[in-house]
């Protein structure tokens, strides 16, 4: 057997597991994995740099694939090159605790570089890499970094709105080192994409400022699939897109070009049908010789001696390298935590301003800290002053410009953060912060550690009115597994909450106020960390006024009046419900005593409060234009107003 046949065969038996593994499950997708079988092939075994021993290397390159449906195709590759995945793995495909879900999951299989699924996301998170290793490249050289990402795309990727930001921004940055590949196949889940899509995609990436090589009918070509790819990764100063021609779950006498092939279509007549045109044997399942499995451990393996000769250049680096450590351990520098600001009660502050402060602050004992806004960054206190922009011309700049492009902003933030070596911050208003959510919601899920920086975090916004006044948008956000929460109560609050931040894995959602907000006493040392705390304690109390953000303020200041009329009233602030609920029932119970009538007062939706409140002064309307504290005051967040539902709820208690 000649090493092209050889090369063939493997193509075949990739083809098998992917018609395999799904019908074993009786769930998937088959016919895209089996078009690009080829494509598969060559990228693991002729263009990219990576060592299936050491899957975590840092300058490897890195693999998206955005067409996350597809995701046995990965798995079939992460077997077969030797990254830890079993043939039974590929057998327990989408079953309950398996290593093979059904689609990629970062941290859940080892080799998967992003969670991908939702269609768009992938090249968002693919542009969010592009960003990071060039950053990194700029920042400390070529010897330590310099890699590329390979991402494919298909027709949903590019149809879905996030693909076209993510695409525009990578464009604009002229992001050279980022590589897609659109499969092209005219196939969707209602049939021929031709139902609903006639973009010129080749024109419209043109448009954006790609490189972009429509490759025609080389599906099955691996020589033309190289030459194609190393065009690709030759164009340095901007990104590319190779546009494939496929056919969905080619060669199958009976599926291809079949858009049921996009989900489960062959069975064991298509099956065995396909393996007799593959030359496979038709009546064994995950079937993988020893002579292919020799090929793809090889390649797997191929890149053990460039890791080992970057460990050398990285042993031997000469430049920044505390600031290189701390970049890739995503951590500060020792001390960082000293240089966070305070400030004094009796201050009036906006907490963006005091978060602005906290950014600016840290980025010089944070070298992983990259900042920027939706349009917005003035506003939502993410400009970074002295540290460069990120740009075709400074490509090490700290500062991003994501422009009004929130789901690519979102995106890519979560690319950044699972490329590591950076930590990326970004703003948008709150209420704009439903467009992040699909992304918010996959960070979480891939416990990528980033930081969005949420403003004008209620009615307070005053006379933009209700489109820009969010109200069920933090209760929205919480709702989210993984994903802290925390609306600092003032500016010291706001410190504490970036010193977890920073500290803590995952992600985290700084919910900000647009106006002032005055610093309380005992904030400075207030126990953000653990989600809640008395900030005015009380040892025996008869009512508790818990609050959050801006709220905190009105919460002690009807303390005080109910206290001129002889109750005992402790006021604790609640920043971070998740954080809060890792506690132990024992402080919880000091923090909130069960025993205590509990009124909880926040300029947002009542919902979840019940977990922590007897009652709730909440929003559950949509707000209005007006000045900001007209708007407060009208609906309720008045000291007076909160003291007069104290003594209705107390009197309601007593009643009851």
């Amino acid at each position: 057997m000649t090493p092209l046949e050889l090369e063939q065969r493997g193509v075949s038996v990739i083809r098998g597991l992917a018609m395999d593994a799904p019908h074993a499950a009786r769930s998937g997708h088959q016919g895209t994995a089996m078009a690009l079988a080829p494509l598969a092939h060559v990228l693991w075994t002729r263009i990219m740099r990576y060592d299936a021993t050491d899957p975590e290397w840092p300058d490897r390159d890195r693999f998206v694939l955005s067409a996350g449906h597809a995701s046995i195709l990965l798995y079939s590759m992460l077997h077969l090159t030797g990254f830890g995945l079993t043939l039974d793995d590929l057998k327990d495909f989408r079953q309950w605790a398996s290593r093979t879900p059904g689609h990629p999951e970062r941290g859940h299989t080892t080799g998967v570089e992003v969670t991908t699924g939702p269609l768009g996301q992938g090249i968002g998170n693919a542009v969010g890499m592009a960003i990071a290793e060039r950053s990194m490249r700029a920042r400390f050289g070529a010897d330590v970094v310099d890699h590329r990402t390979f991402c494919i795309v298909g027709d949903g990727d590019l149809s879905e709105g996030l693909s076209h930001e993510a695409a525009s921004l990578a464009g604009h940055l002229g992001l050279g080192h980022l590589v897609c590949v659109y499969d092209d196949n005219h196939i969707s889940i209602d049939g021929p994409t031709e139902l609903a899509l006639t973009d010129d995609a080749a024109r419209r990436f043109e448009a954006y400022g790609w490189h972009v090589e429509v490759l025609g009918e080389v599906a099955d070509d691996l020589d033309a699939l190289e030459a194609g790819l190393r065009r690709a990764v030759d164009v340095d100063d901007r990104p590319s897109l190779l546009i494939l021609r496929s056919h969905i779950a080619a060669p199958s006498p009976t599926k291809t070009d079949d858009h049921e092939a996009h989900g489960y279509a062959l069975k064991d007549d298509d099956i065995r049908a396909t393996k007799e045109v593959l030359g496979l044997p038709v009546d064994e399942s995950f079937y993988v010789p020893d002579d292919v499995l020799e090929l793809y451990r090889t390649a797997g393996a191929r890149g053990a001696d460039e890791r080992e000769a970057w460990a050398k250049r990285y042993e031997a680096y000469e430049g920044d390298r505390v600031g290189l450590a701390a970049c890739l351990g995503v951590e500060g520098l020792d001390g960082w935590r000293a240089c966070l600001p305070s400030w004094e009660p009796g201050e009036a502050v906006a907490t963006r301003k005091a978060s602005g402060a906290c950014l600016q602050a840290l980025a010089e004992v944070v070298p992983a800290l990259v900042a920027g806004g939706a349009d917005l960054t003035g506003n939502t206190g993410t400009a970074l002053t002295g540290f460069g922009t990120q740009s075709r011309d400074e490509p090490g700049g700290r500062q991003i410009y994501f422009g009004i492009r929130e789901h690519a902003m979102a995106a890519a933030m979560t690319g950044m953060a699972l490329h590591g070596g950076v930590l990326p911050v970004g703003g948008t208003f709150l209420v704009f912060s439903d467009y992040c959510r699909p992304s918010i919601r996959l960070a979480a899920l891939s416990r990528a550690k980033v930081i969005y920086s949420f403003s004008h975090d209620s009615v307070g916004v005053g006379e933009d009115g209700p489109t820009h006044q969010p109200i069920e948008h933090v209760a929205s956000l919480r709702t989210i597994p993984g994903l802290r929460v925390i609306r600092p109560a003032d500016a010291n609050e706001t410190a504490l909450a970036w010193q977890v931040a920073v500290e803590l894995e995952g992600p985290t959602a700084l919910i900000l106020s647009r106006q002032d907000v005055p610093v309380l006493a005992g904030t400075a040392d207030g126990l953000v960390a653990r989600g809640g705390y008395a900030v005015v304690p009380e040892l025996e109390p008869d009512v508790v006024l818990v609050g959050t953000g801006s709220e905190v303020a009105v919460c002690v200041s009807a303390a005080q009046l109910l206290t001129a009329e002889g109750l005992r009233v402790q006021v604790s602030s609640l920043p971070c419900w998740e954080l809060f609920a890792a506690q132990a029932e024992e402080y919880q119970d000091e923090v909130l005593p069960p025993e205590v009538p509990t009124l909880a007062v926040e300029a947002g939706a009542s919902f979840g409060w019940d977990r922590w409140a007897d009652d709730t002064v909440a929003i559950d309307q949509f707000g209005a234009s007006a000045p900001g504290e007209q708007v407060l005051a009208e609906l309720g967040y008045t000291p007076e107003n909160v003291a007069a539902r104290a003594r209705q709820l107390l009197d309601e208690l007593e009643v009851g």
